[in-house]
């Protein structure tokens, strides 16, 4: 795959055009496709050698100087992990940083949704830091507004978990409630979200899926509904008052390296601040400049000293 590069493909809809198909050969993978596909065979062979169905030896193997163990077998748990490899043709990959929607792009977008519904869950989403299939498991039971809490399934171990949201995401659901009140069925163990369209029918991940990505059409972006429990963790995590495992008790990480992902300064807040503290910086020059020359002397002094527009 490294080596050989992408084999063109023309495509199922339009078989005749070519045209581009030679332009694409030789195109190398992405390290993120290679090294899944390591990890499949290397799981492929290491399983028929298991149950002797296959070769011996795995021709992907790990890294030699672990015999075949585990990965990290022997690791020293109170020292960090080194950059070493995992599988011995596995590409190193770089580091991801979480991609977060600005506040002015994240306004554009929640401006641009069409019912109190969509407002409500992108409000749910931005505040309380919720995947998406699971803020739609909550059900009816699960809203308490008088304390500002949605009640939802962890994805991983299943789990209820309260989690905090903001007090317009519950403005907005009363809004969506009322207007669909005649339309749903009652009953505290129903779901909270339900399709616009008549009949009413549970809301779900792929429509709310397909809902933002109209959205992002409209506006000429390409955000992912993903990105709002990015966004979240961002917020909460340059909050100074908020500590770090409140973050991750919210997201539902189970460690917290995971979490301290988020303490990474985005892009554009570092270029905002650089570009504020040169400014600052040519500002303190300047106001050193015109003091360190005489202190003490009056500026019509200086004036005629110096010919600045006296003639």
């Amino acid at each position: 795959m490294q080596v050989a590069g992408k084999r063109p493909r023309p495509h199922w809809r339009a078989p005749e055009a070519a045209g581009g198909l030679e332009q694409a050969r030789g195109q190398a993978f992405a390290p993120s496709v290679r090294a899944h596909c390591e990890t499949v065979l290397r799981s492929f062979y290491d399983f028929h050698r298991d149950a002797g169905t296959g070769p011996v030896i795995n021709p992907f193997p790990l890294d030699r100087s672990r015999r075949g163990g585990r990965a990290h077998a022997h690791h020293n748990p109170m020292e960090l992990y080194g950059n070493q490899l995992s599988g011995r043709y596995r590409p190193r990959l770089p580091n991801r940083i979480p991609r977060s929607i600005p506040d002015s792009e994240f306004n554009e977008i929640f401006a641009r949704l069409p019912s109190h519904r969509d407002r409500a869950l992108v409000a749910f989403y931005v505040s309380t830091g919720a995947r998406a299939s699971e803020l739609l498991s909550t059900t009816l039971a699960g809203v308490d507004p008088g304390r500002h809490l949605i009640t939802v399934v962890r994805k991983g171990t299943r789990e209820l978990q309260e989690l905090p949201a903001s007090t317009d995401a519950f403005v907005w659901l009363r809004l969506y409630q009322v207007e669909m009140a005649d339309l749903i069925p009652k009953g505290r163990r129903q779901p909270l979200w339900w399709t616009l369209r008549r009949p009413a029918r549970p809301l779900t991940y792929h429509a709310v899926h397909r809902m933002f990505e109209r959205v992002n059409q409209q506006v000429g972006t390409s955000v992912t509904l993903h990105a709002l429990r990015h966004t979240a963790a961002y917020r909460m995590a340059e909050d100074p008052a908020l500590p770090l495992t409140d973050v991750q008790f919210v997201l539902g990480h189970a460690q917290l390296t995971t979490t301290q992902i988020y303490l990474t300064p985005r892009k554009e807040d570092v270029i905002r601040r650089v570009l504020a503290h040169h400014g600052e910086q040519t500002r303190r020059a300047v106001e050193r400049t015109s003091t360190a020359l005489a202190p003490g002397y009056q500026p019509e002094t200086l004036d005629v000293l110096f010919n600045n527009g006296v003639s």
